[in-house]
């Protein structure tokens, strides 16, 4: 089953991640889903596919009632992001789902109408929470064409989705990353694999190199804190992606 950690809480705003289960069946990847609550608002990033539903419902009820789950963040269109869209609208038919514009025609085969999801504009824009707002941040191409990542400027924290994933072995299964050269192994692959532009990924080190982050959570794999945050901006910016890697090397 998976399991509810809190990495973050001050007052009644914090993060919590659901993470690690280690009874998923091994042809369903293994994903994070990040709950941010405050002010009794709360907000579900990339809430998972319809496999994994009961195991994310399940870990959540540790934590909150997961029928006040009021919102939902997909950073884009993929099923293991958002195929769970059509559970979460039977649990609660009020929800709503922040996207990019560019998938309101499509997510609605998962789930959702005109109502339930809340477009993104390219540009990015705040999503009030509580007493406070998320930014989505523009991460366009980053694999997907509308991909956006979520800042919390309180908790200096960013939910960067794909950027920053890892496909972890079974034996390497920690939450945060402990040893970044070790780690970045992991994650090296995916990243030439999945990102597939050089000029959207440097505008996106640019973006989060401005940005306060204490921590980097991504949608796979373990958690960037501290140091280990820039060190990974800076190895991404430097990591040959896309039609570059494409071109001149197998790929993983």
């Amino acid at each position: 089953m998976k399991s509810a950690t809190t990495i973050y809480q001050e007052g009644n705003h914090r993060w919590v991640v659901i993470a690690r289960d280690a009874a998923k069946p091994g042809y369903v990847i293994d994903t994070n889903e990040y709950l941010i609550s405050r002010d009794g608002d709360n907000l579900l990033t990339d809430p998972g596919g319809s496999e994994i539903f009961p195991a994310v419902f399940a870990a959540l009820s540790t934590v909150v009632d997961p029928m006040s789950i009021n919102r939902l963040f997909a950073s884009h269109q993929d099923p293991d992001i958002i195929s769970s869209l059509g559970l979460w609208l039977d649990c609660n038919p009020k929800i709503r789902c922040h996207v990019s514009r560019l998938w309101d025609s499509f997510i609605p085969h998962f789930g959702g109408d005109d109502q339930s999801l809340q477009s993104i504009p390219d540009e990015g824009q705040h999503i009030p929470l509580g007493q406070g707002q998320l930014e989505a941040v523009p991460a366009h191409y980053l694999h997907s064409s509308g991909n956006f990542h979520l800042y919390d400027p309180d908790a200096r924290i960013l939910f960067s989705g794909d950027v920053g994933a890892a496909l972890l072995p079974p034996d390497e299964g920690e939450l945060f990353v402990r040893d970044f050269d070790q780690h970045i192994r992991h994650a090296e692959g995916f990243h030439r694999r999945w990102m597939g532009s050089t000029e959207a990924k440097l505008d996106w080190c640019e973006r989060a190199s401005r940005l306060k982050i204490d921590m980097m959570c991504p949608q796979h794999g373990a958690i960037f804190q501290g140091e280990d945050v820039m060190r990974f901006i800076n190895w991404f910016a430097e990591l040959p992606v896309g039609l570059s890697t494409f071109r001149h090397r197998r790929l993983a």
